[in-house]
């Protein structure tokens, strides 16, 4: 079940949401819906509440969701249909759908997974109890990391930041059980109360296991926390992660055994195996100094119980009921606020869309998505393009040298939309129908050796890093192209069937975020062909700076939760996005109506008279879409509402606290009223007066 890794080091903090789960659809889903309006409320007070407030009362979250908005909706509705085919796979597999229909029906069978127990995990756990030396530690990583066990560091391929072209080896810091380092350190109520429970969570874990004679597993939960707390200290926070400057560290082989002397680097890369390469990629050379230390301070049973718990706590999804639940109470339920466990059929589903989800993906794009939708598709890219480049062009803070630098970047992002023009094969990866833990496993091992095969190959600029049904998108610096999956071309981000200013609203306002991205405080670093390279005038990145250093204060004074604000160090690129995304948007539907207004093919068509009713009909639907209101409203109105609905949501608390300290979006009330309050066009839109909440006296603008 191991996340794609095709992003590159960098794409994470590029999509357009973090990723979100759901429990429900509605039945019909709305891109304008005048319902989820609050209108007791003024858009010029609160716009989020304006726009959202009837959704946000009528749509509780569900009991196994720990945050439910319109992503999850679109998200329900795809999943539903992943849920159709998948069942239909099983019931009647054929050639090319009888790896899907193993993996599937396997993870659906509740009943052998019961039966097999802790013992799924024998072959593992009999192999960590017979390591004798730390000198042999090495060779078992090298058999753990492959299948998706993440102990102690992590190892992979990616472009080199230098050379786009090719790949290269690199490693990176991981072996972490709580979701960031700073839960290891912080010292505030919640964040100790928050690792009692989780050493109480690595306890029945290890209680779990006791038949297998592992020791006292108080003692042993004592001993993960201790040698995960060192780990935590000597790795980079996440807002150091955000500079890639820091990421590019690469050293020999040589360099890299002075470096981390402990740890047998040329038997870990033959068990795993890698190809032949000299150097490598340490995205933080700090941590690999602590992990050496690690490895020499514990004894060697400690380290045993660690990999333990790495071991099972990878392994709990795929595990029978009491590992299963456990899983649950501490990371849905505890961290995040989930009330109950998603149906196996849900869990199933997205494990399916984790491992095979290319694969799995061709039927659904067969079923959802047309070459009408994407020939839609790339002409909004193409119009969202064109209004950022006249955005550049205009900019009076930007010198020429650099403009013209930009503006050639601009024009080499790659459009990727609905899905993969080559398909990803999975022939050599084998699923056997009755063995849910080892599909994973093997899953995983497909992914792992198919990321290191490419160390040394040129870079393959086709690849995808999510799976066609997702409801996301994102943009790669290192690819330099932004890539929008079937799954989030529905309303209520896209619809054919309605108005130019809703539709630039909901995706075209995510279009303009993702090749804000592009131009952000990392992504700026990289030029067109994706290489890491100083590109920009020393006075240019003065103003850029100046400028975004207004949205880190604007961000950093909002409120996630009770005692805890926002980052806007970490979430800058992402307000950035936001904040630039909704004017290119909003640029693109004034020229849309500009060329309405002119009525160029209806006018033509007036000299014909066949073709005058015709004529006429083009002449009433472009008079309407340009001058007149729809529902009410103007469409620079609707175009901002279409905006403020796509991020209606609610979250429980515990999953407002756990975003506001490790995810770099932010929360959806504050992407609404922060943009909005920042674009003056949306002040004319509603009539906001100077005083009005939703106007900003020191609006922050980069684009």
């Amino acid at each position: 079940m191991r996340n794609l890794s095709g992003f590159g080091l960098l794409a994470a903090i590029a999509t357009l949401t973090a990723p979100m789960f759901s429990a429900q659809a509605e039945t019909v889903t709305r891109s304008f819906d005048l319902s989820s309006m609050d209108t007791s409320v003024s858009a010029c007070t609160n716009f989020f509440q304006y726009a959202c407030g009837n959704w946000i009362k009528n749509n509780p979250i569900p009991a196994d969701q720990t945050t439910w908005g319109r992503f999850n909706e679109l998200a329900e509705r795809n999943r539903d249909k992943l849920h159709s085919i998948l069942d239909t796979v099983v019931a009647k597999p054929t050639p090319e759908t009888q790896r899907i229909s193993d993996y599937y029906g396997s993870c659906m069978d509740e009943l052998t997974i019961q039966a097999k127990g802790s013992g799924a995990l024998a072959p593992q756990l009999q192999r960590i109890a017979n390591l004798k030396s730390k000198a042999q530690l090495a060779e078992l990583i090298a058999e753990l990391h492959p299948i998706g066990v993440p102990a102690l560091f992590a190892f992979g391929s990616n472009q080199d930041f230098k050379d786009a072209n090719r790949v290269i080896a690199y490693a990176d810091q991981g072996g972490l059980g709580l979701p960031d380092r700073d839960y290891y350190m912080k010292v505030d109520p919640k964040s100790v109360e928050q690792r009692k429970a989780y050493v109480a969570h690595i306890k029945i874990m290890f209680e779990l296991l006791e038949d297998l004679g592992l020791g006292d597993p108080a003692k042993n939960a004592d001993t993960v926390l201790k040698i995960e707390t060192a780990l935590a200290k000597g790795s980079l926070s996440r807002v150091e992660r955000r500079d890639p400057q820091k990421l590019y560290n690469p050293v020999s082989l040589q360099q890299l055994n002075a470096l981390a002397p402990n740890f047998n680097w040329n038997a870990y890369f033959r068990g795993i195996p890698a190809p032949p390469f000299k150097t490598l990629n340490i995205t933080a050379p700090g941590f690999f100094k602590t992990t050496s230390a690690v490895i020499q301070s514990f004894s060697l049973e400690e380290l045993k119980t660690y990999l333990r718990w790495q071991l099972v706590h990878s392994s709990a999804p795929m595990l029978s009921t009491p590992f299963v639940n456990a899983d649950f109470l501490f990371y849905a339920q505890t961290l995040a606020g989930a009330k109950q466990l998603k149906p196996r059929w849900k869990r199933c589903v997205q494990y399916t869309d984790n491992d095979l989800g290319e694969e799995l993906g061709k039927l659904y794009v067969k079923e959802t998505f047309s070459p009408e939708s994407k020939v839609r598709m790339l002409k909004l890219v193409a119009a969202l393009e064109k209004s950022y480049g006249e955005d550049l062009a205009s900019l009076e803070w930007m010198s020429e040298p650099t403009r013209k630098e930009a503006l050639k970047k601009l024009q080499q992002i790659a459009n990727k939309i609905g899905y993969p023009d080559k398909w990803r094969d999975y022939s050599s990866l084998k699923t056997v129908r009755g063995d849910a833990l080892g599909n994973s496993q093997r899953a995983d091992a497909f992914e792992f050796k198919r990321q290191i095969n490419k160390i040394g190959k040129p870079f393959n600029r086709g690849e995808w890093g999510i799976s066609p049904p997702t409801v996301n998108a994102y943009y790669d610096p290192q690819a330099n192209d932004i890539n929008f999956p079937a799954g989030i071309l529905q309303p209520p981000f896209f619809d054919g069937k309605i108005d130019d200013a809703v539709n630039l609203g909901g995706i075209g306002m995510v279009i303009g975020h993702e090749i804000t991205h592009g131009f952000d405080d990392e992504g700026r670093q990289f030029d067109g062909t994706g290489n890491l390279r100083d590109w920009w005038k020393a006075e240019d990145v003065k103003a850029f700076e100046s400028r975004t250093s207004c949205l880190v204060d604007q961000y950093s004074g909002y409120t996630a939760v009770a005692d805890v604000k926002l980052n806007g160090k970490l979430t800058l690129g992402e307000n950035t996005a936001d904040n630039g995304g909704i004017r290119i948007a909003y640029a693109a539907l004034m020229e849309t109506l500009a060329e309405q207004a002119k009525l160029p093919d209806a006018m033509g068509a007036m000299g014909d008279k066949a073709k005058l009713p015709d004529a006429m009909g083009m002449m009433t639907d472009k008079m309407t879409q340009a001058k007149s209101l729809i529902d009410g409203f103007t469409p620079a109105q609707r175009f901002f509402i279409s905006y403020g609905q796509i991020w209606c949501s609610n979250s429980t608390p515990e999953t407002k606290r756990l975003r506001a300290l490790t995810d770099p979006h932010s929360q959806s009330e504050f992407r609404v009223n922060g943009v909005v309050s920042n674009f003056s066009e949306f002040k004319k839109a509603f009539g906001c007066s100077e005083k009005s909440a939703m106007v900003r006296e020191n609006a922050c603008r980069v684009w």
